[in-house]
């Protein structure tokens, strides 16, 4: 038995090894294409991080985030009510007489009456024992005076801006193209909060160009800086009666 097996064995190593080197070349000579998941979140590719053209989802999803998030009023709160002081400091200061103080009051209305006197560009909100909250306005420039009495019919924060279809083409007639649209926020001439006038076109409200305060300015509207309009908004509700004189 060992006599017959001996040559078969022997015959059988010397065969592997005559195989074995070609066999070894032949497996490294043509490597096999490298074939890569179409499927760029499978978790083998994301453990690559740095590799060239791959992206982590997490951080492309904030990405598409961030670019698709619209501008929220909230957000735009959580800033000062001033514009940027780069702005404020290229244009004239606001006189001192139109910060907001306490004053004499004897025009005849009852407390929590709001009056605007066009002609001097305050705004008085009437309080008792003969007192009044005074603050600077803008008012209508030549041409869009008007005087009246209404009531607040609605309070709104960080208000959007749609301008009257007349107001646009008055502006383009001028070479300003108004949008038909402005989100709420620091770049919206509404300002900070808008108190509405009757059914009217015409509203209480902030600014972002606070130098023009003291000024016959406006297309009709009351203008305030916005810390007094802050201050206006929280002190006054819905169905307060306003006379413009």
């Amino acid at each position: 038995m060992k006599t017959v097996l001996f040559p078969v064995l022997g015959a059988v190593a010397v065969f592997a090894a005559g195989v074995a080197p070609s066999t070894a070349g032949d497996r490294y000579a043509d490597r096999p294409p490298v074939m890569v998941s179409p499927d760029l979140s499978a978790p083998w590719v994301l453990q690559l991080g740095h590799a060239p053209g791959i992206l982590r989802q997490e951080r492309q999803v904030v990405q598409q985030q961030r670019r698709l998030r619209p501008a929220q009023p909230d957000r735009v709160q959580t800033a000062a009510v001033q514009p940027p002081a780069k702005r404020t400091a290229t244009r004239q200061q606001i006189n001192p007489i139109y910060l907001p103080q306490e004053v004499d009051y004897d025009g005849g209305q009852k407390p929590g009456t709001i009056v605007i006197d066009t002609t001097q560009n305050f705004l008085f909100l009437v309080e008792k024992n003969g007192k009044a909250r005074r603050y600077g306005v803008g008012t209508g420039k030549p041409g869009f005076e008007w005087s009246g009495t209404h009531k607040i019919t609605n309070k709104r924060e960080w208000p959007d801006w749609r301008p009257p279809a007349q107001m646009i083409k008055r502006e383009a007639a001028k070479g300003r193209y108004l949008p038909t649209y402005l989100a709420g926020g620091m770049e919206n001439p509404l300002g900070a909060r808008a108190l509405y006038l009757g059914t009217t076109e015409y509203r209480i409200h902030g600014t972002n160009q606070p130098w023009t305060i003291g000024g016959a300015v406006s297309s009709g509207c009351i203008r305030m800086r916005n810390e007094d309009v802050v201050d206006l908004y929280e002190r006054v509700n819905v169905g307060t009666t306003v006379e413009v004189i």
